[in-house]
């Protein structure tokens, strides 16, 4: 890309680690001793992979002119790289990398990754099918990330609201090079709700249409007991009435733990809490080992 010149010399890879213990911080230290082209950054603990990749966002936002993110199992095609860059020169602020096709899942991962995106989008939660975290960023669109304070982060669905011009990049996910998928079915559902909870109230409008349509629906009931009455029908319905009790005891406690779920996070945003902390931040050295300060170096920027 640099021979081509799609980007330039300074151009780093900058590798974040969540608060591993497998010696993945190791391997990056090595890896910046060994390349210029490579820096670290440590989370002092493990914090979830969604603000593991705002912590590496936000700390070069003021160092890059674009920011490209993806996952370390190696499964995003780095082929494609320079086509986000093409279309980041075309104007585009935002581009977002797209999967063509889903051959090299299994047929529940499929199904399960479907059904994730049309719940989203039937909730109310803005999502770009099929795009997990593989985007670029400009340094425009980093500094208003940088304005939604959450603390329950849902990246898939912040970015959309930044806004400015989008692209798209399709390409074909590969096979994980390494390791195992930590992203169960609990993981994935889990994922789903907090994403629902933190960018949507669709849930608790359709509790409250819902609670509208039973209230009709027991006034028509009441209107049948009282006819049926006057008729001089006796109603035994003890089971139907046991079986009502219990749905509406379900109904509501369902009903009591979205809005519980909504007041937690309401809780957790009130605390401001440090989304991360950086605990290393491996830099550009000079051949004396003393960090180069490259916002001097760097040309104009554009816009």
């Amino acid at each position: 890309m640099i021979s081509a010149g799609l980007i330039t010399e300074d151009s780093r890879m900058v590798f974040v680690d969540d608060g591993s213990y497998d010696g993945t911080w190791e391997l990056i230290e090595e890896l910046y001793r060994e390349n210029i082209r490579v820096r670290g950054i440590k989370s002092s603990r493990n914090r979830g992979h969604q603000n593991a990749l705002l912590c590496g966002l936000m700390t070069v936002k003021d160092e890059c002119d674009v920011t490209i993110s993806m996952d370390a199992d190696l499964q995003d095609d780095i082929e494609v790289l320079d086509q986000f860059i093409e279309k980041y020169n075309e104007g585009c602020e935002i581009v977002y990398g797209v999967r063509n096709s889903r051959k090299t899942d299994s047929f529940f991962k499929r199904f399960t990754a479907q059904a994730f995106y049309r719940f989203m989008r039937l909730m109310g939660t803005e999502v770009v099918y099929n795009h997990a975290d593989y985007r670029l960023l400009s340094r425009r669109a980093l500094k208003e990330l940088k304005n939604y304070k959450e603390v329950n982060l849902f990246l898939r669905g912040l970015v959309p609201l930044v806004g400015f011009q989008t692209g798209v990049v399709e390409y074909e996910r590969g096979k994980r090079y390494a390791g195992k998928s930590k992203y169960k079915l609990g993981s994935m559902i889990r994922f789903a709700e907090d994403g629902i909870t933190s960018m949507s109230v669709r849930p608790i409008r359709l509790i409250a249409a819902l609670g509208v349509c039973i209230f009709f629906i027991s006034i028509l009931f009441l209107i049948w007991m009282i006819v049926g009455a006057l008729k001089g029908h006796t109603i035994r319905g003890w089971a139907s009435t046991m079986v009502s009790i219990w749905a509406l005891g379900g109904l509501q406690l369902f009903a009591i733990g979205i809005i519980g779920e909504y007041i937690g996070k309401v809780y957790l945003e009130s605390k401001h809490r440090p989304r991360y902390i950086v605990e290393k931040y491996l830099r550009d050295r000079d051949s004396e080992g003393r960090v180069i300060n490259r916002d001097s170096e760097r040309p104009a920027r554009r816009g």
